[in-house]
């Protein structure tokens, strides 16, 4: 004799979601947008970690453009205020904090000071990292690189999101409502030969991003998002001498990544921006644990 079927305790919630959205009842669970325009920003406070690099810089001042207040934070106190500057000379409104994302206690001392200004934290932006130098193999056999720079790369790139969003997350999570969106890269689903440090802290970030998706909107609700974006090739000084020679021709590693790039041409630090934009607004308001390549369709071409 079979035992009687259990059944799912989620099971009644389910449904009930599901009749409120095909309006047979009353009330609907859907979530109106906040603005009439959902990808307006206004009023919302951000912290772009970084945002002072060609990738942090235009998404601090994409962001600033939204109508939202930017604070621009990164070691480089000087380099951090002249962006903010820029910002609001564009008509927006944003201020500087000084703090390395591999130190929490200047993360905490930099949260503090962000809520002594406003008051709270909507939308944290992990745009800080890049590659070493010292961990590269492009020239040289993977076994001789240091197992420092290996570690140094891990660390800015896997650590230097992780820290930001312990110390700014917890303050999203505690009032129910936030963004975070972090920075990949296609070294995480592609490989990309003579980066191997970049490429495993990369891959890191994607599960990580789905990974916290998952924790913060199952104990925190549904207006805690976790998402990343994961950035094609775009001219940057860490890799113009890999893409570009010095009359401007493209590189042989250049070259190869157009001819693996459908739509053949590099793409630019605003489109990047954009869809961090998007992730942080309501447009965006049911999208979570998402990794978005932007990359010309790089990421999706076989080569053949």
């Amino acid at each position: 004799m079979t035992a009687p079927r259990q059944e799912d305790p989620r099971a009644a919630d389910i449904l009930e979601r599901a009749k409120r959205a095909e309006g047979n009842v009353e009330e609907s669970p859907a979530r109106e947008p906040e603005h009439p325009n959902p990808f307006d920003l206004t009023g919302k406070v951000v912290v772009v970690c970084g945002g002072y690099g060609v990738l942090g810089g235009a998404i601090a001042e994409e962001l600033g453009r939204a109508g939202a207040r930017v604070a621009v934070l990164g070691r480089s106190r000087r380099a951090a205020e002249a962006t903010a500057r820029e910002i609001c000379e564009g008509g927006g409104k944003a201020m500087a904090l000084t703090a390395d994302v591999l130190d929490r206690a200047s993360l905490s001392a930099a949260r503090d000071q962000l809520f002594e200004r406003w008051g709270t934290v909507d939308v944290l932006v992990n745009a800080a990292g890049g590659n070493l130098a010292s961990a590269r193999n492009d020239e040289t056999s993977v076994f001789e690189v240091p197992i420092e720079a290996f570690e140094e790369a891990l660390r800015l790139n896997l650590h230097g999101s992780i820290f930001p969003s312990m110390v700014f997350g917890q303050a999203m999570a505690e009032k129910g409502s936030g963004c975070i969106v972090n920075i990949s890269s296609m070294a995480a689903i592609r490989v990309l030969s003579g980066v191997m440090a970049y490429s495993v802290a990369k891959a890191a970030i994607d599960n990580f991003t789905r990974w916290l998706a998952v924790e913060l909107t199952g104990k925190y609700g549904d207006r805690v998002r976790v998402n990343a974006v994961a950035p094609g090739f775009f001219l940057a000084k860490q890799n113009r001498s890999a893409l570009l020679k010095a009359d401007g021709g493209l590189t042989e590693r250049g070259r190869r990544i157009l001819e693996h790039t459908p739509m053949g041409r590099l793409g630019s630090p605003r489109e990047v921006a954009t869809t961090v934009r998007w992730l942080c607004s309501d447009a965006a308001s049911f999208v979570t644990g998402a990794v978005i390549p932007v990359d010309g369709g790089f990421s999706a071409f076989s080569g053949v």
